[in-house]
C-alpha cells in the first residue's frame, strides 16, 4: 500500500492512498475537518455508518471511536485535504468568544458537502503543497481561523463541538461498551473514554459483565460478524473488517473455534435459503 502525506505544518496536509483500500480503527485526539478531493470512505461508527466521496467535506469530533476505510474510486486515489482543529488552536479561537450554544456529550459527524464558502477555503491551500518554500505560520493560522468561522457561520451548534475542552467524563460502562465494542482499541482506551483509569475499568467491567474485556469483546464482535454475514448478506471480510478484527485469516480461525464452521459457510448458505 503506498501512502503519501504533504503537511504543510502539523495541522494541514494532502493525504492520498494509492492502493485498494485502507482501514484502521480511529479514536482522533483532535476534530479533522475533511474535504475530498477523490476516492471514497466509509466511517462505521456506533451511531451509524456514513459515506464520504469526491466534493464531500465533513467534520469528525474527537473522541468518537470508528472504523475507517478508504477505498480509491473511478482509477483515482484516495485523496484528502485535512486540518486538525486541535485543542490549543480552538482554545486561542474562543478565549474572547461568549459560547451560547449547549455542550454536546456524544457529537455526531456534521456534513458540509459542496459548500462553495468551505471548499474555496481548502481548495485554496492545494497549490502550497507544491511548493519547495515553507507554508507561513501566520498564514497557516489565518486558514485554520478562516475554516473554524465558516463552520460557525454554516452551523450554529457546532460551538457544542468545538468549544469543549472537556476529557470524557465517566459514563455508564455497560451502554458504552454495547454500543462500541465493534471497535478495535487497546483496552486503555475503553477505559479512557468510559471516564476510568485501566485499573478502575478492568474492576467495573469485570462487576458489570463477570468476565474480562477481551474475553466479552471478541464473543461480541464475532456474533456481530455473524450477523452481518447471515442477515445482511456481508462478504466475510467485510463483516472481519466492520466488526473489529485485523485481518480475514484471524477472523476466520476465531469464527471457526467459537461457531464450529467457517464465515464462508454462512456467506454460501444465506444465499441458498
Amino acid at each position: 500500500m503506498e501512502h503519501v502525506s504533504k503537511h504543510l505544518t502539523p495541522e494541514i496536509k494532502l493525504s492520498c492512498y494509492e492502493d485498494k483500500f485502507f482501514k484502521s480503527e480511529i479514536v482522533f485526539d483532535q476534530h479533522m475537518l475533511v474535504w475530498f478531493i477523490s476516492g471514497e470512505t466509509k466511517i462505521v461508527q456506533a451511531e451509524a455508518t456514513h459515506r464520504f466521496q469526491t466534493g464531500d467535506i465533513f467534520l469528525i469530533p474527537r473522541n468518537k471511536p470508528a472504523t475507517i476505510i478508504n477505498y480509491p474510486k473511478d482509477g483515482l486515489p484516495h485523496k484528502t485535504v485535512v486540518m486538525l482543529l486541535t485543542t490549543q488552536i480552538l482554545r486561542d479561537f474562543y478565549k474572547h468568544i461568549d459560547v451560547k450554544a449547549k455542550i454536546t456529550a456524544v457529537p455526531k459527524i456534521r456534513s458540509f458537502t459542496h459548500h462553495p464558502l468551505l471548499e474555496s477555503c481548502l481548495a485554496s491551500l492545494i497549490p502550497y503543497f507544491e511548493m519547495k518554500e515553507p507554508f507561513p505560520d501566520y498564514l497557516a493560522s489565518l486558514k485554520l481561523t478562516e475554516a473554524i468561522s465558516i463552520l460557525r457561520t454554516l452551523d450554529p451548534e457546532v460551538d457544542s463541538i468545538l468549544a469543549n475542552f472537556d476529557d470524557p467524563y465517566k459514563v455508564d460502562l455497560i451502554g458504552f461498551m454495547e454500543k462500541n465494542y465493534m471497535f478495535n482499541m487497546p483496552i486503555e482506551k475503553f477505559g479512557y473514554l468510559t471516564g476510568r483509569s485501566l485499573t478502575t475499568f478492568k474492576r467495573d467491567f469485570k462487576r458489570a459483565f463477570n468476565t474480562t474485556p477481551q474475553k466479552w469483546l471478541t464473543q461480541k464482535r464475532l456474533e456481530l460478524a455473524h450477523f452481518q454475514i447471515a442477515e445482511r448478506k456481508l462478504k466475510p471480510l467485510e463483516a472481519c473488517y466492520e466488526t473489529g478484527f485485523e485481518n480475514l485469516s484471524h477472523f476466520s480461525f476465531a469464527f471457526k473455534k467459537h461457531f464450529g464452521y467457517t464465515p464462508t459457510d454462512v456467506f454460501s448458505k444465506s444465499f441458498h435459503v
